[in-house]
């Protein structure tokens, strides 16, 4: 049995690769869906406003970060907590790749 309080217990955790829990899976699968949605939204504003504005094209690829930066703020308080984490880590990888494609957003604005 372990111990997630004990440091060492928890890097063992890691290791088993047990990593099936569904309600943890699907809560970042609707972070990511969420984030996205608001991206779009950003993209649409931008498209239907002004598509010369710097400021607003830069609002898409900054979503993404801001996203990507909160999954891994869950996946280090889940993995404090002894949680399945890795899902969230990834939901942060995916957004972070979603920000470096709509870095060209602020490029078609220039």
């Amino acid at each position: 049995m372990n111990d997630v309080r004990n440091p060492t217990d928890r890097g063992r955790a890691d290791v088993e690769k047990r990593w099936q829990d569904t309600g943890t899976y699907r809560s970042a699968a609707l972070y990511v869906a969420a984030v996205v949605a608001v991206g779009a939204a950003a993209c649409a504003i931008f498209l239907a406003v002004d598509r010369s504005n710097t400021i607003l094209a830069s609002l898409v690829p900054g979503v993404c970060a801001v996203g990507g930066l909160g999954a891994l703020v869950i996946a280090y308080r889940t993995y404090r907590r002894g949680g399945t984490w890795p899902m969230w880590q990834g939901a942060a990888w995916f957004l972070f790749a979603l920000m470096l494609v709509a870095l060209s957003f602020p490029a078609m604005a220039a």
